[in-house]
C-alpha cells in the first residue's frame, strides 16, 4: 500500500517538474529565437522537396525549428501543407516505460494500450497522436501513428508482425511507397530508426549481431479491447553502444550524411529555423542494404568507414 503510495506521489511529483521545465524552455524559446509560422514552415518543407500526395516519414526536433506561433500544431499543419490532402504522414510515438527496450521488456506487469499510453518522444509526437484521423499502431515498444489517406494501411499490422521493423510493420509498408520520404527536421542522422529496417530484412545475414539472444512477448490490447502478444528482441547494450545514434558517434553520423549526399540522395535545406535533409524511402533502404552487404553498417568503427561515395561498387544513385 505505501509502496503504491510512494510511487503514484513520486509520479505526480515528476510530472510536475517535467512541465515546470517545458514552460521554461517555452518561455526562453519564445524570447531568445526567430519566430516561425504555418507558412514559412510550408514553404521551407517544399523548398526542401517536399510535394503533394507524399508520404512523409517525420523525425524531428521541435526546439530547432525557432520559436514557431502555434506551438506542435502549427508544424503539425505545415507539414499537412506540404503534402496536401493526399499525402500522409508517420510519425514514431513509441512509449518505453522503462526507459529502454531491454528494460521495458523486463518490465512484469506492463501492457501497453494505445487508448491509455501516450509518447514519451516529445510535444510533436503528442500533439499529432491528438490530432483527428491520426492512426496508432499497435506494439509496445515502437508503435507508430499516421495520418492520411494510406492511415490505417500503413499502422493497422504492426502487432502481427514477427519483428519490430518486419514484414507488416509501418517500416516496412512505408520503404515500397514510390512517394516515401524520409524527413529529418533539425536532426543529424542519427536518431533515424528507418537504418533498423535493413536489420530486420537481412536477419542473420546482417554484418552486426545487434540483438539479445532472448526474446520478449510483450502483451498490448488491441483495437476491439482484447489481448494480443507481439514479440520484441531488445538490442544488445554492448553493441548499441557504438550504433549511430550514440552521443560518442559524431564521427559516423557525419560520414553517413556526406555518404548520402555523395550519393546523391540526401537533399539539404532550412525549414524555419532548423537545418533539415530529405530522402526518398526506397533509395534510402536500397542503399542501407547495399552498404550492408560490403561491411559498412550504422554500427561501424572509424577504420571500416570509407570515403564516402567510394563505399559500393555502383552507388544507389537518384533515380537509379
Amino acid at each position: 500500500m505505501l509502496v503504491g503510495l510512494r510511487k503514484a506521489i513520486k509520479g505526480r511529483v515528476n510530472a510536475v517538474l517535467r512541465d515546470m521545465r517545458a514552460s521554461r524552455r517555452a518561455a526562453a524559446l519564445e524570447k531568445e529565437q526567430p519566430h516561425v509560422g504555418r507558412e514559412t514552415l510550408a514553404l521551407g518543407l517544399r523548398t526542401l522537396g517536399v510535394e503533394p500526395g507524399d508520404t512523409l516519414f517525420v523525425h524531428s526536433s521541435l526546439k530547432s525549428l525557432g520559436f514557431v506561433e502555434g506551438g506542435p500544431n502549427a508544424v503539425i499543419a505545415a507539414l499537412r501543407d506540404a503534402v496536401g490532402p493526399e499525402g500522409n504522414l508517420l510519425l514514431p510515438t513509441y512509449y518505453l516505460p522503462g526507459g529502454t527496450i531491454l528494460t521495458t521488456c523486463q518490465m512484469t506487469d506492463y501492457v501497453f494500450d494505445k487508448r491509455v499510453h501516450g509518447s514519451n518522444m516529445g510535444a510533436l509526437p503528442a500533439a499529432f497522436l491528438a490530432t483527428p484521423g491520426v492512426m496508432r499502431s499497435i506494439h509496445p515498444t515502437h508503435s507508430v501513428s499516421a495520418l492520411g489517406p494510406l492511415a490505417t494501411y500503413l499502422t493497422e499490422a504492426h502487432h502481427l508482425a514477427s519483428s519490430v521493423f518486419g514484414p507488416g510493420s509501418p517500416w516496412q509498408r512505408f520503404a515500397e511507397l514510390p512517394r516515401g520520404k524520409v524527413l529529418g527536421l533539425g536532426i543529424t542522422m542519427g536518431p533515424v530508426t528507418f537504418y533498423h529496417l535493413a536489420e530486420d530484412i537481412l536477419g542473420p545475414a546482417f554484418p552486426v549481431p545487434v540483438w539479445t539472444e532472448e526474446e520478449y512477448r510483450l502483451t498490448c490490447i488491441d483495437d476491439h479491447g482484447d489481448p494480443c502478444v507481439v514479440p520484441v528482441r531488445p538490442y544488445d547494450p554492448t553493441i548499441s553502444a557504438r550504433r549511430i545514434d550514440h552521443k560518442s558517434r559524431d564521427d559516423l553520423r557525419a560520414w553517413f550524411a556526406r555518404e548520402f549526399e555523395a550519393v546523391g540522395l540526401k537533399r539539404n535545406g532550412m525549414v524555419g529555423q532548423a537545418s533539415s535533409w530529405l530522402i526518398p524511402g526506397p533509395p534510402f533502404i536500397a542503399h542501407l542494404l547495399e552498404l550492408a552487404a560490403n561491411g559498412v553498417t550504422i554500427y561501424s568503427t572509424a577504420d571500416q568507414m570509407p570515403t564516402p561515395g567510394e563505399s559500393t561498387p555502383h552507388g544507389t544513385r537518384q533515380g537509379a
